[in-house]
């Protein structure tokens, strides 16, 4: 199997489609894209919009009539703007989407059209992805603690990369997966990520020299090392330190007579839009020269890496009704230099919450930013950032989820202006760990989406 080549076929992928008028050469998008592209299939042509900016979209949807749910605006032009930018920064490491971060359709279908690999950590991921075309060569199985019915799916459908973290594991890819093409995942530093993976996966350094040999005695085919630094990773110098340790477990290899091709860096790629954590640029340069220095004595190593947030956070903006409003009246504040009247603050109820797309607080440690959409009925929202609410006098406020839980609280602190029943929060970068894992928790619906592009 060849990554590298795959990653040609994906250079080759994105000019196909460039051809077909699905993709501009300078401006990521072209004007085919809404008019019948592949990627839509499947959806009901009235959530796609012809629109070409945010704030239009928005517009219209709330506009109409008696509009009320929540929704998601999602602008597909982002999802191609980033693999732009992956493959000008990291051209030599083939990004596997991690179909976990956001399953929706159009994502994955954009992927495939321009020849990504994808991460699944599931039977249902891998069925989503073999179920639009996607070869099984181009899915590594990247959960190091498989369900045997799951794996053994996986071998029927010829998934054949996967990751293993300990000896139990071998044995039973040894018994189900016999053609496997495993690799190793070993533990990293993640100890100043927001979501630290090690603490659950990844063998740790002093038992990979073990888990090798047992994997040759046992006859499992081992072709790489993976690692993940964590998600929310704020530490310049994590991902080195990962690459370094792959390279020692590469050389413990290569003294057992085996020959590893393969290193996946995972994920921890922070999307365009993210306020926190490292830029992309400033990883993808460190991660760069860390390949670089620690595996030039393997020149034929292929490397993939695991974005998910770095796909789909950007492209997605969530907004929501305020449905119910109460007014806390309390004595006066100073606030530190904010003019602010601390004599009322306002507790806002809205129609999404932490056990539906804002499940991102809870399990993925996101903070998340509203902004007016809507105020006193008047529309207000502009892309670009300027609002028509900022001479408007500030409240302290919260917001919160509709359910009857009081956990269900999505911003505590937050300084708006006045707001009223009907009118509309909106929240960008919203697309990475939200509509994945929402519930219909006291019978309140999921928020759909609408899709756009931007031009």
């Amino acid at each position: 199997m060849s990554f590298t080549k795959g990653y040609t076929a994906s250079m080759v992928a994105r000019k196909d489609l460039e051809h077909k008028g699905l993709l501009g050469a300078e401006n990521g998008i072209g004007n085919g894209l809404i008019a019948g592209a592949k990627i839509f299939k499947d959806v009901d042509e009235e959530y796609v919009s012809s629109r070409t900016r945010l704030e239009q979209v928005l517009a219209d949807i709330v506009g109409e009539n008696e509009a009320e749910a929540s929704f998601f605006a999602m602008d597909v032009a982002e999802v191609y703007k980033q693999y732009d930018q992956w493959i000008k920064l990291l051209p030599k490491i083939k990004p596997f989407y991690a179909v976990k971060c956001n399953p929706d359709p159009v994502v994955l279908r954009i992927l495939a059209e321009l020849g990504t690999g994808f991460d699944c950590a599931s039977r249902n991921e891998m069925d989503m992805v073999l179920s639009i075309g996607v070869s099984p060569d181009r899915i590594i199985y990247a959960h190091p603690c498989k369900p045997s019915s799951h794996l053994s799916y996986a071998t029927r459908q010829g998934v054949r990369l996967m990751t293993f973290d300990n000896a139990d594991e071998l044995r039973k890819i040894r018994r189900l997966a016999p053609d496997a093409q495993a690799v190793l995942r070993v533990s990293t530093d993640d100890s100043s990520a927001l979501c630290q993976l090690s603490l659950k996966f990844g063998a740790r350094m002093e038992s990979t020299q073990t888990l090798l040999e047992t994997a040759k005695e046992l006859g499992v085919n081992v072709v790489g090392v993976s690692f993940h630094v964590g998600s929310g990773c704020t530490d310049p110098n994590a991902y080195s330190d990962a690459v370094r340790r792959a390279r020692v477990v590469f050389d413990q290899a290569r003294e057992l007579g085996m020959d590893l091709w393969l290193l996946d860096v995972g994920g921890g790629f922070s999307g365009s839009k993210q306020r926190d954590g490292m830029p992309f640029p400033q990883v993808a340069a460190g991660l760069s020269v860390a390949v670089d220095e620690y595996f030039s004595e393997f020149p034929s190593v292929q490397v993939i890496a695991e974005p998910g947030r770095y796909f789909a956070a950007s492209a997605f903006t969530l907004a929501v009704n305020v449905t119910s409003k109460r007014q806390i009246v309390k004595e006066v504040e100073e606030s530190q230099n904010q003019v602010v009247n601390s004599q009322k603050n306002y507790m806002y109820y809205i129609n999404d919450g932490v056990y539906g797309s804002f499940n991102c607080i809870m399990f993925d440690h996101q903070k998340v930013y509203p902004e007016v959409l809507v105020c006193n009925t008047a529309f207000v929202y502009t892309a670009q950032g300027l609002r028509a609410t900022e001479t408007l006098p500030k409240y302290l406020s919260s917001i919160w989820g509709p359910t009857c839980d009081s956990i269900d609280c999505v911003v505590e602190n937050v300084e708006l202006p006045e707001l009223f029943v009907g009118d509309w929060l909106v929240f960008n970068n919203l697309g990475a760990y939200s509509v994945c894992a929402a519930s219909k928790f006291n019978g309140f619906e999921t928020s759909r989406v609408y899709y756009f592009r931007s031009s």
